[in-house]
């Protein structure tokens, strides 16, 4: 390492360099890569508004339809707030913490167009706008993810109340943790491309908690409580695998070959798991239907998303299929067992699906497999780290969420009345109806 020798002595030697010399140690901002940032935080919020909200919105009875929706855009709101407020600044605020990035950066102090952030590549800079818009999109997301846990029978107050608190309390810190330079699993040495600590696991694990504290919805069992239009389920997942590409592409930051690996996965992890758990339909119950297909394509986003970058297209491949199997049996068989009603499959998707996807991280990155580790690649060793990550998260969130759901049903109470939830969220919530005979 360098020995320091002063911003003075740093000039100098900077004067003395040959011309060529002095514009090689310049920042670099390349406008394709600052294009391709501004398009993929578009497809992320693409993913949210209307792919999520779509996608969950056929998942629940026609007289919910409205308030799942509803649920997904004021969270994303309320949530993009919060993060200019503080939320930039709690997670990469240029603090020195493991948990915390500091008050730095609160209401976006010293951020102005000239401002850079950096990339993967020394000496290459995007604008730190953007870089705050495409984490901006992640924050919004992560939240929204939660609420098909106890869709159909929440409070809408304590849904915005709950995810004020969970962004505070629970995604900023593990998203210091995982991705800021100072942050703890990140010194660790962790893997997590795209999220799946941050968002999918982080997301899975608060669904679980609330699914219990809010309990099963009235009638579960006895009621008919199918979709009322996959259809608009299909429309909502086909939009989130197209937006899923902003998700992983776009945090490769630049434009380039690692960019376009991370997009290839996107579409090979995906359509081996839609192939996995129509498959094991087809097999285990004598039809495949369009329901396991739109599940296992969430799936197979989920599990590629931590690897996007670092797993081959066919190591992908695997990794979907083997996430998409072990969902199918959480959704299928676990969550049946247990009693706990996951309404959209949260924890059995993204939850499971996260935590598949983060250790598997650790095998097929091995270059061997076809993935990007060097030579030196030790494959126990990284997925020794990729395990002690997942475990950290699940415990900072799944800890941190039960302390907040009971302090919001204390407060507020996180349940609708019973009358209520039989007449539907649409009308009691919102005085209105999404469809009209």
């Amino acid at each position: 390492m360098m020995k320091s020798v002063g911003l003075a002595g740093l000039l100098a030697t900077l004067s003395a360099l040959p011309a060529f010399a002095q514009e090689a140690a310049a920042e670099v901002m390349d406008k394709g890569d600052v294009a391709w940032m501004m398009v993929s935080t578009l497809l992320v919020l693409f993913m949210i508004l209307p792919g999520l909200a779509l996608f969950y919105g056929g998942l629940v009875r026609s007289k919910n339809m409205l308030s799942v929706l509803m649920q997904c855009t004021m969270i994303t709101a309320m949530v993009m707030v919060i993060w200019v407020i503080y939320g930039y600044s709690f997670a990469f605020g240029g603090g020195t913490g493991p948990f915390f990035g500091g008050f730095g950066k609160l209401f976006l102090a010293g951020v102005t167009a000239d401002s850079m952030a950096a990339t993967f590549t020394d000496g290459v800079v995007i604008p730190e706008y953007v870089f705050i818009a495409f984490q901006m999109t992640f924050a919004a997301i992560t939240p929204a993810l939660i609420v098909g846990a106890f869709a159909e029978r929440i409070k809408f107050g304590a849904v915005m109340l709950f995810s004020a608190l969970w962004v505070t309390v629970v995604y900023f810190p593990v998203a210091h943790m995982v991705w800021d330079g100072a942050g703890l699993i990140f010194n660790m040495g962790a893997l997590d491309f795209a999220g799946g600590t941050v968002v999918h696991i982080n997301a899975g694990i608060a669904a679980l908690v609330g699914a219990y504290f809010v309990g099963p919805r009235i009638g579960l069992g006895k009621d008919m409580m199918a979709p009322h239009s996959m259809t608009l389920t299909l429309v909502g997942a086909g939009i989130l695998w197209v937006g899923w590409f902003g998700f992983n592409a776009g945090s490769n930051l630049e434009a380039n070959g690692g960019a376009t690996l991370a997009m290839i996965n996107t579409f090979t992890a995906t359509a081996g798991a839609i192939l996995a758990w129509a498959g094991l339909e087809a097999v285990l119950r004598g039809k495949a239907s369009m329901l396991g297909a739109a599940s296992g394509l969430v799936a197979g986003l989920v599990a590629v998303t931590p690897a996007a970058g670092s797993v081959g297209p066919v190591g992908a491949i695997v990794l979907g299929a083997i996430a998409s199997g072990v969902c199918y049996f959480f959704v299928a068989v676990v969550k049946n067992k247990m009693g706990y009603d996951d309404s959209l499959d949260v924890f059995g998707i993204h939850g499971i699906g996260g935590i598949i996807g983060a250790i598997g991280t650790g095998i097929f990155t091995a270059p061997g497999l076809g993935g990007t580790g060097g030579e030196d690649y030790a494959m126990a060793a990284q997925t020794w780290i990729q395990i002690q990550a997942v475990v950290i998260t699940i415990l900072w969130c799944g800890i941190a969420s039960a302390v907040l759901y009971f302090i919001v049903d204390k407060t507020i109470g996180l349940r609708v009345a019973n009358d209520d939830e039989r007449r539907g969220l649409d009308l009691t919530s919102h005085g209105e109806s999404a469809y009209h005979a």
